[in-house]
């Protein structure tokens, strides 16, 4: 381990639902055999009770943390977990795995068919954030875990903590939504519908069966630049490019004049390389999918002790603070104990990435005071923003 981090990991894989013992889906499908990615940091300790299952929004994977041999960058989350962090690695065993659908080692659209002995393609079936979840448990199993100290995650990670928490919410003591909501609105509907539209329209998309023909680069390009778009703040991209100019006159031609136009474009370059269009589809639909509004949220669940950290951001338009209140609400219906906080920040919602010393704080008191029955109020502080508690007998 290297001081304050957690150097050098490696990725490593299970693969459950062998034939006949296939995943049954929320569609009636079922797929089989399935991989899921992995990676822990951090010890399981005697009596396992110490295990948080970290996930990741749209585009992340299993790498969470540390760095993979070669590697110049760390894991998507690494200024979060190691020793001293939020996810202290001296004091809590760290999983992340890759969702099912994705393309970093989890089964996807284009891991092989084993019926065809070629890449699913559309031939994959279409999947769910339950869907989802439902293949992590068996990862926890697998490991070993009857209960998790705490599931946690942003954006669609947050989806998934949310659907662990209604549908297994004996498995896990505590979830952590962050940045997200229980149901996506028409507009971030609107949203994904348009990324998709992007994708399919390339005419290298080829109906999904691009593979072996090389990816359909512009749509997914033009994808990507679309969600850092809507992943920044308004205030945030004044800060980082204003209307600077790269050469510092107009050229009076198409080309990319602008700062934001380049690195609009360079991001959208850089995320060819790395995903896959397939999965991007896939992906975006299972969260449009996802829905725990209303009596869905731990629907006839009763006697539930699984406690609530919520955290928002005031500048993120995408998954704004009014969505994660209704999360705080419906938790305060059934009288579930859930602390809120929302956070100031310019970020937009990028800031669950890069908040890290106020997340921090508020994490590290949060994991620290489930072993005590007092009020996890007494010790969250929420500079700049505001904080609202509860904890009720249920």
């Amino acid at each position: 381990m290297s001081e304050n981090g957690i150097g050098i990991v490696e990725t490593r894989s299970v693969t459950f639902a062998e034939s006949p013992g296939e995943l049954v889906l929320r569609s009636g499908r079922t797929l089989g055999p399935v991989t899921l990615a992995y990676e822990t940091y951090g010890e399981l300790n005697r009596d396992r009770s110490n295990a948080v299952l970290l996930c990741h929004a749209l585009s992340g994977d299993a790498h969470a943390a540390g760095f993979h041999e070669g590697d110049k960058d760390p894991g998507w989350w690494d200024a979060m977990i190691g020793p001293g962090k939020a996810f202290d690695t001296d004091e809590y065993f760290i999983i992340c795995s890759n969702v099912i659908g994705g393309c970093k080692g989890s089964t996807g659209p284009s891991s092989l068919n084993p019926a065809t002995g070629k890449p699913y393609a559309l031939d994959f079936p279409v999947i769910t954030i339950g869907d989802m979840v439902n293949a992590q448990r068996f990862l926890i199993d697998h490991l070993g875990i009857d209960r998790l100290l705490s599931v946690v995650g942003g954006s669609m990670g947050g989806m998934q903590a949310l659907q662990w928490a209604s549908a297994y919410p004996e498995r896990l003591r505590s979830a952590i939504p962050i940045a997200t909501a229980l149901k996506h609105s028409p507009q971030q509907i609107a949203f994904d519908e348009v990324v998709r539209q992007s994708i399919m329209a390339d005419p290298a998309w080829r109906k999904g069966n691009y593979y072996g023909h090389g990816q359909p680069k512009k749509g997914l390009a033009v994808a990507r630049m679309v969600g850092h778009i809507t992943f920044m703040s308004d205030q945030s991209m004044e800060d980082k490019f204003s209307r600077r100019l790269k050469n510092g006159i107009y050229s009076y031609t198409l080309a990319d004049d602008f700062e934001v136009e380049g690195y609009l474009r360079y991001r959208g370059d850089s995320f060819v390389k790395r995903f896959d269009a397939n999965s991007y589809l896939y992906i975006t639909k299972a969260m449009d999918y996802f829905d725990l509004s209303g009596d869905r949220f731990l629907a006839d669940r009763t006697g539930i002790d699984t406690r609530f950290l919520v955290i928002s951001f005031q500048s993120d338009w995408l998954y704004p603070s009014h969505q994660s209140l209704e999360i705080v609400k419906a938790l305060k219906k059934r009288q579930i104990a859930a602390t809120y906080c929302e956070l100031k920040s310019t970020w937009g919602h990028d800031a669950f990435l890069v908040e890290v010393e106020e997340e921090t704080r508020l994490i590290r008191n949060f994991l620290g005071n489930l072993a005590s029955s007092n009020n996890l109020s007494h010790s969250l502080v929420c500079n700049g923003g505001r904080v609202e508690s509860g904890l009720w007998n249920v």
